[in-house]
Parts: C-alpha cells; structure tokens; sequence
C-alpha cells in the first residue's frame, strides 16, 4: 500500500513540477533592441548569472554586458542585472585563451558568431572563432560551472581580469595551491561600494604566466586597484579544462561554503540537469495551452524574466551582508537583493503574491531587515547598496498588497513601521510634500511624477493601517493620498507641473522634461492608481474621462523636448515601454467599457511582445514589462496593488492552469467569467471596516508676472470654484506689520516685490497655504543674448540672467538657462554710463550629466555697444572629472571704469573626453545670475 501512494503521490509531483515548460525558454529574448537581458546560464533567484559580455563600454543598451547586435566576446562573468537602465554588475570574469596570454581586453576577447551560440533555460555555450574554443556554461544558485574545450593543442590560458567593466576599489587574488584560487573584488558603479568574493577552482594545476598588479605582489597573494592574471598549462587538442567559481557577498568562508553546499559536483551534465529541472519547478506554476509555439516562447521566457530576480544574497548557511555592511543569520527567511520596485510593484510582485506567496513574504522580510540595517524601506536596492534610482518609496505597496491579500510569515506591525518611516522621511521633496500637500517646481525636480507616486504609497500605508485598526494612521494618509488633487488642471485634465503657486507655463503635455520622471505629463495624468473614481469625477463623469483615455491612444506618438530613451512602444502617447503607462489601458473598465480594453490589450499582446532578440517593446525591468504580459495574458492585471482584486480583460491563451501553493489549482478559459478573474487567488481575502477620513481641499493657483517693471495684477483661483479664497501679502513696508488674512474678492494690483499668500476653504476644511514671490525688476537693463537655449533650459527666458534670483543646486528646477554645444555670448545695455568695479558671472557644473564650467569666461566692457575692451578673463579651476554637482561665481574686480555696455563671453568645455561615460558628446554650459556693481 505504502509503494502505491509513493508512486502515485511522484506522478502527482512530476505532473505538477517536472513538465518540461523550460522547452520554451528563449534566453535571447529581450538581448537585442532595448531590452537589456542577458543570455547566459541561470537557475531561478539564483545569486549567479553567468552570462558572456560583449560591452565593456558602460553603453545604455548594454546595461546587461550584452547586445544581441556584437560580435565580440570579451569573457564571462558571474553577475548580470536583466533589463536594468543602468549599467553594473559584470564581476569576476574569466576568459578562455591559447597561445600567448595578453591582459589586454582587445588581445584577448574574440570574435564569435550567433550560429554557434545556444542558449537555453540553465545553459548557454558558443564557440570562440579566435581561438577555436568550445565554451559551455551551466550554474547552481551560487556556484557557476564552465567548460572548455580547447580544439587546438598548445598553451591554453584562462585570463581573470578584475577591472572587468566597473571601477575596481579594491582587489585579492589569493593562490590556496595550483588548481584553487579565492579572489575578492570590491568595485563602484551604479551600487557604489559592492563586496564579492569568490572561490575559484580549475579541474587541473595551472600556473600564472602574466600579471597586470598595481598593489602587493607576493608568491601566494597579490593586490590592487589594478589586477589581472593569466593562467596557463598545456593542452592537446580536444581536451578540456572544467572551472567552478562560487561566490559570496560575505567573504572567503561563505564563498568555500558555497562551494562545499553546491560546487562538488564534478559533472557538467548533471548540474546542468538539475538548473533544468529547477527551472521546469518554477515554470510549471503557470500551464499554458496554445498551438501557437512563438507563443508559448513568448510566454514562458516572460516567466523566465520574472524568476530572474530578485536575486538570492545570502550564503547556504543564511549568512548576509546588511545594508549597514555589517554581517547577520537569515533565521527563518531568505534574503534577497536587486529590488528594481518603481518598475516591479505594478506587475511583478503582484503576480508573485498570487504564485509565490512563500517568496513574497522573503522579500518584505528582507525588506524590513533593510530598513532595520540601513534606516530605510529600499527603493532600488543592489547588492546591499541603495542607488536611490527612481520615485516613490514602492515598497509599501508590495507590503500593502501582501497584507490586503492575507499573505503571512513577516511582522504586519514592523512593516507598517518601517513603511510610515519612509512617508516621514524629509528627503527627494517629501518635506515640502507634508507641508504643502504637493510638490512645486519649486521644491524639488520631477515634482509631478512624485507628487502622484507619493500618493499612491500614502494610500498603501492607509490600508496597513486599516487592516491592523490603526485609525488616526489610516485617516492621515488617506487625506494624503488626495495630494495629486493639487497638480490636477481641471481646465485641461492634465496633470500639470505648479510654479510659484501657478501653473507651469506654456505647457505641451508630450513634452518630456525634468517635471516628471522619464515620462511628460500624458503619463502621469492617469496615475491616481488609487483612486480612479476620484479621478473620473475630477474630469467630469465616465463618458468624458473615456474621451480622455482614447485621446492618449489617438494623440500624436512623438513626444517633445528632451530626448528620453526609456519610452518606446507608442500607440499615441501611450508608451508600452516604460511603466507608467502599464495600468491605462484597463482603465477603460471604469467606464463601462471593457471591449476597448480587450482591443488594446489584444494589440499590444500580438505586436510588442515576439519570439526574436528585439522581442520586447523597452526595458526588461527586472521582470516587470513580462510580468505585464504574464497577467494579461491570462486576462488580469493589478491596478491598484493594495486591493485583493484585479482588473480584467479576455483571456489570450485557450486554457490557462495555475498551481497555487494550497495545492489548489485555478483553470483559465477564453470563457471565465470576469467576476471570476477578479478575485482570482484572492476569494478568501478578508474584508476590514473603513474609517471616515477628511476630503482634500485643493491648494488656489496664484497667477502674475514673476518679473515686472512697475506693476502686476495678481488674480487668485480656486481648484474647485465653489471654495472660498484667503490671502496675504507682504512686501518691504511690512517688516514690522502684523498682518491676516482676509478674503480675496478680485484681482489686485502690486507695485513693490511682495510675497502672497493663499489657501483655500470648503466646508469648514483648509487647504495647505500656497504662497508666491513676484519681484520687481531690480534695474531697467536690456540683455541679448548670442546662442539659443536649449529648450529644456530656459528658465522662462533671457531675463533670468539679470533678474537678481540665483539658481539653486538643484538644476533641475528651472532656473538655470542651458546651452549645449556652444559658447556663451551675452550683452547687457544698461541704458546709460555706469561706473563699474566688478563683473561677475554664476555657472554650474553636474558632470555626470554633462554639465560642465567653462573653460574661461572673459568681460568686456563698451560705451558704445560696437567697440569692446577686454578687461579681464577668468579661468575655470574646477576639475571636470569632479563630480559633485557645483555652483562657482567667475567674479572679477576691475579697476573703476564707466561704460554702458557689458559682454560676458564663456566658453563652453568642448566634447566630453575618454573617461566620460558621454565621451564624444557636446558639453552643456549652465549660467544664472550676471551681476554688474
């Protein structure tokens, strides 16, 4: 009997784990185009990716060290980031050779070509034509395998270059003895302080037969910021040389740890048969039925890219480098690394919670470790480092959504702690968001795109709130998450940047710029994920915000000002590429109208998603853009992370079977009802009672000249126009006047600089006080101005040049004027002979965007505005490779000399040399204030 249930219960297991689903497995999907993936040997949320690279360069489109479009290999390296926009990773890198050995990239990468190159689920290989060697790769969690095979006979070499891709910190090569090696490498790039260790073993003695070290070089230890070695022996032809590198973030013990857990293997077969049935584990979660196998390539490989990450950061014994750099157990949890959240909070943790519930509680446990260690709820963390890449703070909303669905295994309490710690914060304009309820211009850059994440993660909080019966909690950030309300134009419908207290402008909606984060305003104007009736009424009602979901897809599909890489895949504005626009589509379910849906999400699902190494539409994204089509396919998608529920659209595929972690299987037909989809995974989800909570009164809109010469109207304009308006205002007479506010009747006329005040009020609830500066001309003086801006950088016009306000650190909130790829050149007519003694002109320097001081700046000085002398040139001093963002004033005292006319010339730095990542590029110059005594 006991033989019988065994058999039975391995058929049930092999039914459900072991289908062969890693058949469809595409590696090279997403390697072409923008995608950003990476080709090489994986198994699911392993620590190693080994993987070839074919860019060294630090390229946008080889993030991933590879691009399906290059024909040179320069090694193999052990970790990779899938889809990322941001170039890292690449660490421990080994390169097979023969002959010679060279520890020179262009000696000894080599040429090779794609029909000799198969990557599967767990497995890459190819052949290198320079050499005529087989390289096989396979990989466990930690310890990935190689092979090579050397087809010629003579000195093969195996190369390990530690300057691999990122700046080196700090390198250690240790010889154990002439078949085992322990490197440490501890490197900068987009995570600035990354810590790897590795243990290296070779099948047979080798012997180092080249050196490149800048530090120690000892028999058995060698050092540096510059360090590469060269191993060799012979070989006869045909014969091969196996090598094992386990790695660690913790040290040489962990790193020997995790060779003994999962390196003893000897057998390339074997280990690559167990990736494979680790992959087939994972794969079989999800059963798809089609005739059609692109599709189901498509499909799985989209599985594939989501289980890539996040990446296992612990040794096999639980031991994990913390965010503090401090070392801890794992007791009861595992710990993880890569959180890419802005992209993977809409689609791909939403779609763990439903087949991974186990896993999704690692991660917010992780994530509570991470704030615990390191202050803080991650944002974009890699390799125990926080980049601060992105908005938002979206790890509420992966705990949010797990809370809401009744997933278990971390502290709710901790978590809703460590979540309202990062609402509380006073950085990235959250401070002049808890005051103002929204953010400016003023404040802070991307001030639109934050101001509308922030809310959605003040109403994640809300719901934790909630659900543990924390009142006072749930009404403060329920008001909060009205804030977008602020940035809301209700004469456009757009979401629209605010200036001192007004709107921004002029205004283009397709315009991209420094208001909204790789996005322009038509992507950001449907982000009010949590609250989508709200925003309905705000536009009027359900037919009229259907006109403004179809205008998206019927407006133009190009957008204007700065050039953004990230949107791609546009049907009008809307831009399958990048994440903000991933729920908009399905909002047309809020109008009644789901047929549209199906339309649109049926396109997208047919063009933007192919069997082919072009085959993602943008970025990867750490698994967020397949996790799109995961859900979609399988006709669902979670708006509003936070609620137990989905929004639908038609099922893609003829049958889809989901194996939950109960055991319980959930099937998918093109004829599932959509109430059925809706609460899919999630039936037995617990309600909890809401608590009334405070409507938002919107913030008035102040609106006059900034800049006037004798006066200026000022008018004050509700949100809402049934509000009533209160104003201030103080100017230098009233210094010493104690002064209210009092009801604004009409427009006003001001004759001094003066600041206003204003809020608004409905029923007894206060808007947050808005309050503006408008300053008098401080003098009469004309300027002209010889280049044109760049558009993106005008700050409202030449006048801001002489306008008495000084630009701020933050560039990008408009106040700097910009030029790109061109001197400076500017005259000032001051109408009349001045005496002068001093010249001075403000410049900026952010290197890492281009920006640059000039080379000199020189002042002249005319009574004519024909003739000009030259009195004196200031040389820059700041060194261009400095990269802290800087403001220097070219000052430059004369000796007493009248003249009319003033000419500031400066000069811009040229092309971007070598070492920067722009390298050929054109340098910006950024100017403020030229001031003349």
């Amino acid at each position: 009997m006991k033989k019988i249930l065994v058999v039975l219960l391995g058929i049930v297991a092999h039914n459900l784990f072991s289908q062969n689903y890693s058949q469809y497995v595409n590696p090279f999907i997403g390697t072409g185009g923008h995608g950003h993936t990476f080709p090489g040997a994986i198994v699911p949320f392993g620590m190693v990716q080994l993987s070839p690279d074919t860019r060294i360069d630090g390229s946008w489109d080889g993030c991933s060290g590879y691009h399906y479009s290059d024909s040179v290999i320069y090694g193999f390296s052990h970790t990779h980031l899938n889809g990322t926009g941001v170039s890292d990773y690449g660490d421990i890198m080994l390169m097979p050779t023969m002959g010679n050995p060279s520890l020179d990239s262009k000696d000894y990468s080599s040429k090779f070509s794609h029909k000799n190159e198969k990557a599967t689920a767990g497995f890459y290989s190819v052949k290198l034509d320079k050499n005529n060697i087989d390289v096989r790769l396979t990989t466990t969690k930690r310890v990935g395998y190689h092979e090579y095979t050397f087809n010629n006979a003579g000195n093969a070499n195996i190369i390990l270059d530690l300057n691999h891709r990122d700046k080196l910190l700090e390198g250690e090569v240790k010889i154990i003895d002439d078949k085992t090696i322990e490197v440490f490498r501890r490197s900068e790039a987009w995570a600035t302080n990354q810590y790897i260790y590795a243990r290296i073993e070779f099948s047979k003695p080798l012997k180092i037969s080249k050196k490149l070290v800048n530090g120690k070089d000892e028999t058995n230890l060698l050092t540096g910021t510059k360090l590469a070695l060269a191993f060799s022996t012979t070989v006869k032809k045909g014969e091969k040389i196996s090598v094992k590198v386990a790695i660690s973030p913790t040290g040489y013990e962990g790193a020997g740890k995790n060779m003994l857990a999962e390196g003893k293997s000897n057998d390339f077969s074997e280990i690559q048969k167990q990736a494979v049935a680790d992959w087939d584990k994972e794969l079989s979660k999800i059963e798809v039925k089609s005739s059609d196998k692109d599709k189901l390539t498509v499909f799985y490989t989209a599985m594939y890219h989501v289980f890539t990450q996040p990446n296992i950061n612990m040794d096999a014994d639980g031991k994990y480098r913390g965010r503090d750099n401090k070392f801890y157990m794992a007791k009861g949890f595992d710990y993880y690394s890569v959180f890419s959240l802005w992209d993977t909070f809409r689609g791909a943790h939403p779609l763990m919670s439903l087949i991974d519930r186990k896993r999704t509680a690692d991660f917010i446990n992780t994530f509570i470790k991470q704030y615990e260690q390191g202050g803080k709820l991650p944002v974009w963390e890699l390799a125990s480092n926080e980049t601060e890449c992105m908005i938002g703070y979206h790890a509420v909303s992966v705990i949010a959504d797990a809370m809401a669905k009744g997933i278990t295994g971390f502290d709710y309490e901790k978590a809703f702690q460590a979540s309202k710690n990062s609402a509380m914060l006073d950085i990235f304009g959250l401070n002049a968001y808890k005051q103002n309820n929204f953010i400016a211009i003023d404040d802070e850059h991307e001030s639109v795109s934050k101001t509308v994440e922030y809310a959605y993660d003040d109403w994640c909080i809300a719901q934790m709130a909630k659900i543990l019966g924390k009142k006072e909690d749930y009404q403060y950030f329920m008001k909060r998450s009205q804030n977008w309300k602020n940035l809301y134009n209700p004469k456009n419908g757009f979401m629209q940047p605010r200036k001192n207290a007004n709107w921004l402008e002029p205004f283009d909606p397709r315009e991209v710029n420094n208001n909204y984060t790789e996005g322009n305003s038509w992507h950001y104007s449907y982000s009010v994920q949590q609250d989508i009736p709200g925003l309905i009424a705000a536009h009027g009602g359900k037919e009229k915000f259907e006109q403004f979901i179809d205008a998206i897809f019927a407006a133009p599909d190009k957008t204007t000002g700065r050039e953004q890489v990230d949107i791609t895949g546009l049907m009008g504005q809307y831009a399958q590429g990048n994440e903000p626009s991933h729920h908009i589509a399905y909002l047309y379910n809020y109008v009644g109208k789901p047929e549209k849906t199906d339309a649109k999400i049926k396109y997208i699902l047919d063009n933007f998603y192919k069997n082919t190494p072009d085959g993602l539409i943008g970025n990867e994204d750490c698994g967020q853009m397949s996790a799109w089509y995961i859900l979609s396919t399988m006709g669902i998608y979670s708006v509003t992370p936070g609620l137990p529920e989905w929004q639908t659209t038609k099922p893609y595929f003829d049958e889809v079977k989901i194996h939950l972690e109960d055991g319980t299987t959930k099937i998918i037909t093109k004829n599932t009802g959509k109430e059925e989809l809706r609460k899919l995974g999630f039936e037995n989800a617990k309600s909890f009672k809401d608590f009334k909570y405070d409507e938002l009164t919107a913030t008035p809109v102040i609106a006059a000249d900034r800049i006037f010469d004798i006066n200026t109207k000022v008018a004050i304009t509700p949100l809402n126009p049934n509000d009533k308006i209160y104003y201030m205002t103080m100017d230098e007479g009233d210094a010493n006047v104690r002064k209210t506010f009092k009801p604004y009747k009409e427009p006003f006329t001001i004759t001094k600089t003066t600041q206003v005040s204003a809020y608004a009020e409905r029923s007894g609830e206060k808007s947050s006080i808005t309050t503006a500066n408008f300053y008098r001309r401080p003098n009469h003086w004309s300027i002209d101005v010889k280049p044109t801006a760049y558009p993106q950088y005008t700050a409202g016009g030449k006048l801001a040049l002489i306008d008495g306000i000084n630009g701020a650190i933050n560039w990008r909130k408009g106040e700097w004027v910009g030029y790109w790829g061109q001197d400076f050149e500017a005259v000032i007519d001051m109408q009349s002979p001045q005496q002068i003694t001093k010249l001075s002109s403000t410049y900026l320097q952010d290197s890492k965007a281009w920006i640059l001081m000039p080379k000199k700046v020189e002042y002249y000085v005319s009574m004519n505005g024909k003739d000009f002398i030259l009195m004196k040139t200031v040389d820059n001093t700041v060194d261009p490779k400095d990269e802290t963002v800087q403001i220097k004033d070219f000052a430059a005292e004369i000796l007493p000399t009248e003249a009319r006319y003033v000419k500031v010339k400066a000069y811009f730095f040229g092309k971007l040399p070598e070492w920067h990542q722009g390298a050929g590029g054109d340098a910006y110059i950024f100017v403020d204030e030229i001031s003349v005594k």
